[in-house]
């Protein structure tokens, strides 16, 4: 009933407004406690005409560390389970975009940590609906932030809105704010009067829309063509669509855009998913440091939070995957972490523990360092558990040779030119197959690099093995890794390595490496290596190899190629598990118009054909 809603989902008419819509997007310029989230997906939950997808971005000024959210008031009673399963995900909110699923991945929230005009300047969606916080009030007494709401953060906002976008606002937005609100564009309703705070009468409630005199100017899209034309634009609907590759990369561009109600076909020449370098018997998740906070180090962030959030909602923990921190040894003796490292950036990484380095059998002058947020998954689990969501379907030993253009998107074609499948959009997701398909396809030829990469591993059981008491309870990396203990077959097994050789395509496996791996070993861990010196001395130790595929920058090639319809998702190098999920969303959010899972600077950073332009600059191709 119209009283039971809460009066901010009434002032953005929700949901009524919603209705019927393939996805609705509410931004929200204060995330306060998230009760206003919470009543948005609340009433998402119970409503029969619901949108498939709700996105809700939600700004907010300062770093949140998991127990500073904990300290946030309490939703009322109603919220409380929905609540729970928010504060489960609310850890290490530092400055930038920080991506939340819930319900399967039909209801996302994207908390933005920054100054509003800085953040509204990195979004890259329209709203259907915007709510302005209490931005009159500081959010503590040491950093007010109305000033920071001046008509620049205004045209920024209007920048997000769409012709039609509903705008409400609560008590606690200046009159000043007001005016400036109407200046770029939005048109005030009239009629809409609730009573001012009799100790704040500079600030108002009022409702409106985004409906501006003049045509407003579109914001470049984060990742599109260097060409200028309009066949990127969002797609209205979902259709049919085809990724060639089974491997990490492919499977999460599949699961997301099957949850956006497309037909997704996956191909692989392989006869089984992840037969390639995502065939890793167990992998480490763990997001990268860096003392400057680099570029690498924030998306490796975004990354490891989505990939967690899919584990534990597709995989058996203790058996697929453990959430078992990890140790980073800096071997080479530098400091990883910036100096001003905040309270949230601690629900990340900290100084390792003097009980942490004894378990590892190292020094307590060794400097390292704990990824509480760290796991180590078996990849080929991972990516059968994405395909199998409804909506994919695999085929295997597809032989694609060659895409071609149709009058009604994409043909697939075998060697002899048969047509395997056709599609509306085609994404390449191959690995380093993935160049001679797009160099035929484009006529521009990525510069991909293959890189093999071999690791060695023994059973945990077998006799002679030292148990898993004897070597550290938990993964360790630095210059190689150690994972310890991974259920393998009828026991478990530890995994070290990896070797790390450009330009070999080749998958198989070589006696020498078991002794490189043995070095690294002796250098990250001796105590383990003294343990585990018999195994590759005697000849016990098994070996897996893959190859990866990382393009010059050791970034992703993630965007539409020149050529309408046709997208690419690879590169991950060896990041695959912390990026591949994360590459997933935010190719769906470009095709379909939707608020990013990062910065839009930091999509820019994987455009793929960032190398085309500068082939171009030299005169030629990118070979």
């Amino acid at each position: 009933m119209e009283q039971d809603r809460p009066p901010f989902l009434q002032n953005l008419g929700l949901p009524g407004a919603w209705a019927g819509q393939s996805q609705w997007r509410i931004l929200d310029t204060g995330l306060g406690n998230g009760e206003r989230f919470l009543a948005a997906w609340h009433a998402w939950k119970a409503d029969p005409q619901r949108p498939r997808l709700l996105h809700y971005v939600a700004l907010e000024a300062d770093a949140l560390s998991a127990a500073e959210w904990q300290r946030r008031a309490e939703p009322e009673s109603a919220l409380a389970p929905l609540a729970q399963q928010l504060r489960a995900q609310c850890f290490g909110l530092l400055p930038g975009f920080h991506r939340m699923t819930f319900e399967g991945g039909c209801v996302l929230l994207t908390v933005c940590v920054g100054e509003a005009k800085d953040l509204l300047r990195e979004q890259q969606f329209e709203a259907d609906a915007v709510h302005l916080a209490d931005i009159a009030m500081p959010s503590s007494e040491a950093t007010p932030r109305a000033g920071a709401w001046d008509l620049w953060a205004c045209k920024a906002l209007a920048h997000c809105c769409r012709r039609g976008t509903t705008l409400a606002a609560m008590h606690g937005v200046p009159v000043a704010v007001r005016r400036a609100l109407v200046q770029v564009g939005f048109v005030l309703d009239a009629d809409f009067s609730q009573p001012r705070a009799a100790d704040r009468p500079d600030c108002s409630s009022f409702r409106g829309t985004f409906n501006p005199a003049w045509i407003p100017k579109r914001r470049r899209p984060a990742v599109a063509p260097r060409a200028p034309n309009d066949l990127h634009d969002p797609v209205p609907r979902p259709g049919r669509c085809v990724v060639i590759g089974a491997g990490l990369s492919g499977a999460a561009v599949a699961a997301s855009f099957a949850r956006r109600g497309w037909q997704v076909e996956v191909l692989d020449a392989a006869p089984a998913p992840a037969s390639g370098a995502s065939g890793l018997p167990a992998g480490l998740l763990a997001p990268h440091i860096s003392p400057d906070d680099s570029m690498l180090s924030q998306l490796s962030r975004c990354g490891v939070r989505l990939t967690l959030q899919q584990a534990r909602a597709l995989l058996r923990e203790g058996v697929d995957w453990q959430p078992s921190g990890l140790l980073e040894h800096r071997v080479d003796g530098h400091a990883a972490l910036p100096v001003q490292w905040p309270e949230a950036g601690r629900d990340w990484t900290v100084a390792a523990s003097a009980l942490q380095l004894a378990q590892a059998g190292l020094a307590q002058a060794t400097l390292a360092y704990w990824h509480a947020q760290a796991a180590w998954v078996k990849p080929a689990c991972l990516v059968q558990a994405l395909l199998s969501q409804p909506g994919i379907a695999w085929h295997g030993d597809a032989q694609v040779a060659a895409l071609a253009r149709a009058d009604c998107g994409w043909q697939v074609l075998d060697s002899a030119g048969r047509v395997l499948t056709r599609a509306d959009m085609v994404v390449v997701a191959a690995g380093f197959d993935s160049r001679g398909l797009l160099a035929a396809a484009t006529g521009t030829t990525p510069p991909l690099q293959a890189i093999r990469g071999q690791i060695s591993y023994g059973m945990n059981t077998a006799t002679g093995c030292p148990g898993p008491s004897k070597l550290p309870p938990f993964p360790v990396n630095g210059n190689g890794h150690l994972t310890p203990n991974v259920p393998f077959g009828c026991g478990s097994a530890w995994f070290a390595g990896a070797s790390y050789e450009r330009d070999n395509a080749s998958a198989s496996c070589h006696a020498q490496d078991h002794e490189a791996n043995l070095q690294r070993l002796q250098t990250l861990l001796p105590n383990a290596a003294r343990q585990l010196q018999t195994e590759f001395s005697g000849g016990q130790v098994q070996a897996w190899a893959g190859v990866r595929c990382a393009a010059p920058d050791r970034l992703p090639l993630l965007g539409p190629t020149q050529q309408p319809g046709l997208w690419v998702c690879t590169a991950m190098g060896s990041r695959g598990m912390s990026l591949a999920v994360l590459c997933g969303e935010l190719l769906a959010a470009l095709v379909h118009g939707e608020p990013l899972p990062l910065e839009a600077r930091l999509a820019r950073r994987l455009a793929a054909d960032r190398f085309d332009a500068a082939a171009g600059a030299r005169g030629g191709n990118s070979q």
